[in-house]
């Protein structure tokens, strides 16, 4: 079902799919909901899938003003709280794994369990950041393809995200509160430092960590299935028990220290 979301400050194009508890998938920058298909949109036979487009992307208009990660974790704020309705577990690609982060930040009663691919808190955590000037055709296409705003006005939008990815962000430490069960998951060639995606990892107090080898910032589409797995697992069980438990606690008697 494809739908739309009057939100305080910009109208947003969503789908929803499937039935159980509710999984807000959030799509990568200057890309759309196409993100997830033919990977995590097969969650939808376990969960009920909330798929939106954010401001300037994919079918939701662009709306005055920055694209910043701040503005879009408040309008995911908003989303979650009227159109989902209550908690849900939270999985963000890319920027949108930033913009996870930051609602997880914000509104941590909104979050059930976060799910971070490939993301970074500002500036300094990637390794490529979007620059001004002519976009690269297969993004053009694709967006010319869906967006109200038409194929012009994607030169705004990319001008929008690299004035936002200057933003030096917050550092790693603010997660440090959050409690919720999460998992950080990048590529072993990623855009994302990897360094960065440590310090992410061990800043959150209930985490688990996946690099998958061989896998740059394209890992959706490069490993569908181990992203699926890995991803559905931690949503269908939360962090499983180890046997010989160092970073976590243990969890059971199963994962008692000999």
């Amino acid at each position: 079902m494809d739908d739309w979301a009057d939100l305080s400050a910009a109208r947003i194009w969503y789908r929803v799919a499937g039935a159980g508890d509710p999984v807000v998938l959030l799509h990568g920058g200057l890309t759309d909901s196409r993100d997830f298909v033919g990977n995590l949109d097969v969650l939808a036979s376990d969960f009920q899938l909330f798929i939106p487009e954010r401001r300037g992307h994919g079918h939701s208009p662009d709306v005055e003003g920055p694209l910043s990660v701040r503005v879009m974790a408040d309008d995911m704020v908003e989303f979650i709280d009227t159109v989902v309705g209550g908690p849900a577990h939270v999985v963000g690609y890319s920027v949108g794994a930033s913009v996870a982060l930051y609602v997880a930040l914000s509104r941590p009663d909104l979050i059930r369990s976060l799910v971070a691919i490939s993301g970074a808190l500002g500036r300094d955590g990637w390794l490529v950041r979007p620059q001004k000037g002519e976009p690269p055709e297969p993004l053009l296409r694709a967006y010319a393809e869906v967006s109200p705003d038409g194929p012009d006005h994607f030169r705004t939008v990319i001008a929008k995200a690299a004035e936002a990815s200057e933003d030096v962000g917050r550092p790693a430490n603010d997660l440090a509160g959050l409690t919720m069960p999460a998992l950080v998951m990048f590529g072993d060639d990623d855009f994302v430092d990897l360094r960065h995606a440590i310090d992410i990892y061990e800043s959150l107090p209930n985490a688990g960590l996946a690099v998958l080898p061989d896998a740059s910032h394209l890992l959706l589409h490069e490993h569908p299935q181990a992203v699926v797995n890995v991803v559905r697992q931690f949503l269908t069980n939360g962090h499983r028990a180890t046997m010989l438990p160092i970073r976590r606690p243990a969890r059971g008697a199963e994962s008692s220290t000999p």
